[in-house]
């Protein structure tokens, strides 16, 4: 028997399987891609995240030459102002193929098992009496149907994760719905040792530098932007904005760009008995804030505590309960500064007066840029 079955092999799932396996459970990552595989993100390891990986004995592997980034650069159309971490602490800005193939090899060293190009169906679901709970996973095996029992499912498996929904656990808002466009590029101007985030009325776009000239850059706009293909709204986004227009004018994409949406995605609970929530699976952080990766590390490692629990007392309702309080506890507070910067970034009036007030109080950004990134 399995003890513990974690669907989707990126930062969470990975970080939970690792968690579990070093502590002795018997783990089964199951990811429907074959790794290493693209991701659309803005790339950027916040020092939070980069904390807790070393936390865990996690050093080696792709950190050592990522690009450092010292700080963040966040515009609105009337000012600029450049937020830089504590001295000592840096981001790291690396592709997310290269990281998440990491992590899973992590835990896979750690004792974890593997299998990749795995299609979970849904929840394997056993009644008792007027309850139910989730015993497993029903997934595909080329043409075959299989049923996999497991002690507890962890679900990392994506802001559309077919876990969450079939337990009726998760939802699209209705607004704001934003979506992602995102391509990797060279030939962009303007390139410092810090990430960028530029917010506009009903857009804002990110930039970071990944070393050897290569840029990230990441659209994200509301429901219906104007272009035919999705390098075209790329292009028609930054060729609208002056001073993204003089840096981005003689890029030069490289490989297809990629999408993502709708974005934003709540939860209304962490989990159901057997089953537990972690990563974008347990609500999509809208990714302007960059501290999405930790979030999902520190989620995973949650999780794979609530798992523990639940594997040594046979309590799985109060695993729930133990994973929502300390959520709460840990990632509570920087969940509501992202919903409160989501509103502000879809709001062209609120956004006009954050930037008057960060022009007339820039620290005030700058003590904003040091909490997303989860600097001490």
């Amino acid at each position: 028997m399995i003890d513990v079955i974690v669907v989707g092999a990126g930062p969470a799932g990975s970080m939970a399987a690792l968690v579990l396996a070093r502590a002795g459970a018997r783990v089964c990552l199951l990811e429907r891609e074959t790794l290493p595989r693209p991701k659309l993100c803005g790339d950027t390891i916040n020092p939070g995240a980069v904390a807790t990986l070393a936390a865990l004995g996690l050093e080696g592997g792709p950190l050592p030459t990522a690009v450092r980034l010292r700080g963040m650069l966040v515009s609105s159309p009337r000012v600029t102002v450049r937020g830089a971490y504590p001295s000592g602490e840096v981001a790291l800005a690396l592709p997310r193929a290269q990281f998440d193939l990491w992590l899973t090899e992590a835990a896979v060293a750690a004792g974890a098992k593997l299998e990749c190009g795995v299609r979970v169906r849904g929840p394997l679901w056993r009644s008792e009496g007027e309850s139910s709970e989730v015993a497993g996973v029903e997934l595909s095996r080329g043409s075959h149907a299989v049923r996999v029992p497991a002690l507890i499912t962890i679900a990392a498996d994506g802001r559309r994760s077919i876990l969450a929904r079939d337990a009726g656990l998760s939802r699209h808002p209705q607004k704001p719905q934003r979506w992602a466009f995102g391509v990797y590029a060279t030939d962009v101007s303007g390139m410092t040792d810090m990430g960028e985030m530029h917010l506009r009325a009903g857009h804002y776009v990110g930039l970071a530098p990944l070393g050897g000239g290569l840029t990230n850059i990441c659209v994200v706009t509301g429901r219906r932007p104007e272009g035919r293909t999705p390098e075209d709204v790329i292009r028609r986004v930054l060729a609208g904005d002056r001073r993204l227009h003089e840096r981005t004018s003689a890029m030069r994409p490289v490989g297809s760009p990629k999408v993502l949406g709708p974005l934003a995605v709540d939860c209304e609970g962490v989990g159901r008995p057997g089953l537990l929530l972690a990563g974008d699976a347990a609500g999509f952080v809208d990714p302007m804030t960059g501290d999405g990766v930790h979030i999902a590390l520190r989620g995973g490692v949650l999780a794979a505590e609530a798992a523990l629990q639940a594997l040594e007392s046979g309590d799985t309702r109060a695993a729930i309960t133990g994973l929502a309080s300390r959520r709460a506890a840990v990632l509570g507070s920087k969940l509501q500064f992202n919903r409160w910067l989501r509103r502000l970034a879809g709001s062209p009036t609120a956004l006009e007066f954050a930037g008057v007030g960060a022009r007339v109080a820039p620290g005030v950004v700058k003590r904003i840029v040091r909490y997303a990134g989860d600097a001490a």
